[in-house]
């Protein structure tokens, strides 16, 4: 790993750690720097402190995502902080800007990224994202046409991804076993 890269990731944890801004918190993952876990929690979620695996941010009020549960996952190379890190919902999304697979349609992610940005800047970017699509540059056609043209619909799609946050991904895989058990049975 490059000393750059290190270094810099370390200056990011250190400054979510000692200044988090807007309820972030967090730190990569225990055994690899370069793989941070995220979760953004919308307004009225139940919040406890962050494991030193977690991020937290919280959503603006007023978002259909209240209440959701998000997770992602930021995975950097040697090249940041001149590239940026991928990053990918592991949670299943509703939204304009959120492809089938979690990566993200955001701007400072492609083409406007900056050296400047740090993973806060990042978190917060994401979290505005959540309130204030871009239909204009969708990720997801359906979620964009119903934004602009069907709100009541769109709001009730979130709220469904919203629902489905509150399973850990575990959870929904033990669910699914279960089922087939049942069905076997």
């Amino acid at each position: 790993m490059s000393t750059n890269c290190k270094r810099r990731l370390i200056r990011d944890f250190k400054r979510l750690s000692t200044d988090p801004p807007g309820g972030i918190s967090g730190s990569p993952c225990p055994d690899n720097i370069m793989l941070w876990n995220a979760v953004i929690f919308g307004p009225g979620a139940p919040v406890s402190y962050a494991s030193s695996t977690l991020l937290q941010c919280r959503c603006p009020a007023e978002t259909p995502f209240e209440d959701g549960t998000f997770k992602l996952v930021l995975t950097f190379d040697e090249s940041y902080p001149n590239k940026p890190p991928s990053v990918k919902f592991l949670s299943r999304m509703f939204h304009p800007n959120v492809y089938a697979n979690g990566e993200l349609c955001l701007d400072i992610l492609q083409n406007r990224w900056s050296p400047t940005y740090d993973v806060a800047a990042i978190l917060t970017s994401i979290q505005s994202l959540l309130h204030d699509p871009n239909p204009n540059s969708p990720a997801n056609a359906e979620a964009a046409q119903l934004y602009r043209e069907n709100m009541k619909e769109y709001v009730r799609r979130v709220k469904a991804t919203v629902e489905e946050s509150w399973l850990d991904p575990d959870d929904k895989i033990e669910e699914e076993q279960e089922g087939a058990a049942i069905v076997q049975s």
